[in-house]
């Protein structure tokens, strides 16, 4: 693999833009790699463990000269950092980013960028439940999803966007904004919230002790609770941020719900049998496109738990 750009800044050093610096660094994709966190602590993690060519005190010293910058801070943060760093980008440089939601960082990231610098959001399908610096690998992004969201910006700085993320291992696909924020509102931003929930209802269950719910953990719940351990500074941007479709898909849910309430309720074996025959393609779908496996468990070995 090539050099893709001379320089690119991460601003926000959590998992995804540390999982991007090593990758990058694996294929040589970048000529240098600035990286900035609010955080003097996060900061000197990153400098501690190599994260980054350079960690910069300021966010504006870390775009200085980069022909790419990534937005990985939580959406509530996006705007306030980009009115730091627009005044410093470079001229013909591509901002991007890694949110989960799409119209939201829309609306707050590009009214404040210089006309001379493109915009290309961004949103890496690809996570674990850990969170800061040191969570980061190259291969978070293998086979998996990275979305771009053009929103009419210069082809070239997205092909060039594209070229990256294709090199550091994943699968790239263009969407709509709001098409984008509905999706993921059915794939990712409502089943973390039935997660939540569910470790809520467990927990509020005194009925069952703690140690009773630890100890006889079965798979699904198990599941739930580290869906349930993601960032909570993120996943509250998410909800705010994506209200409208995410309580749409909310509103869908209840529905089942109430659906198969009934049919427990009266009996109803096929309605249950016909509802799960139906669900259990889906997954076998999802094997099939390579985004999971059909090991046993889930493919966890002991060593992952």
């Amino acid at each position: 693999m090539s050099q893709i750009y001379d320089r690119v800044a991460l601003i926000g050093l959590g998992l995804i833009a540390s999982s991007m610096f090593w990758a990058m660094k694996r294929g040589g994709l970048a000529g240098e790699v600035t990286g900035y966190a609010r955080s003097e602590e996060t900061r000197a993690t990153a400098r501690e463990i190599g994260l980054c060519d350079r960690v910069c005190e300021s966010a504006a010293e870390a775009v200085e000269g980069a022909d790419l910058v990534v937005l990985c801070v939580p959406i509530g943060a996006m705007e306030a950092v980009t009115v730091e760093i627009a005044p410093h980008l470079a001229k013909g440089a591509t901002v991007s980013d890694v949110g989960s939601v799409k119209r939201a960082v829309i609306e707050a990231v590009k009214p404040h960028l210089p006309k001379d610098v493109h915009f290309v959001p961004a949103h890496p399908l690809a996570g674990t439940e850990h969170s800061g610096p040191k969570s980061g690998f190259a291969e978070l992004f293998e086979n998996r999803w990275c979305l771009l969201v053009p929103e009419g910006a210069d082809t070239k700085a997205v092909a060039r966007l594209r070229k990256l993320w294709e090199a550091m291992g994943a699968n790239v696909d263009e969407m709509e904004a709001d098409h984008h924020d509905l999706v993921l509102a059915v794939t990712s931003h409502a089943p973390h919230l039935i997660a939540y929930t569910m470790v809520g209802v467990a927990d509020d269950l005194r009925r069952v002790t703690d140690s009773e719910i630890i100890k006889y953990s079965a798979a699904g719940f198990r599941d739930f609770t580290r869906i349930a351990a993601s960032d909570p500074t993120m996943w509250r941007d998410v909800f705010l941020t994506n209200k409208d479709a995410t309580l749409e898909i909310l509103g869908r849910f209840t529905e089942e719900l109430f659906a198969l309430q009934r049919a427990i309720r009266t009996g109803d074996g096929d309605h249950l049998f016909d509802y799960f025959t139906h669900t259990r393609a889906i997954r076998r779908g999802i094997i099939e496109a390579g985004q999971d496996t059909d090991a046993p468990d889930f493919g966890r070995g002991a060593a992952k738990e």
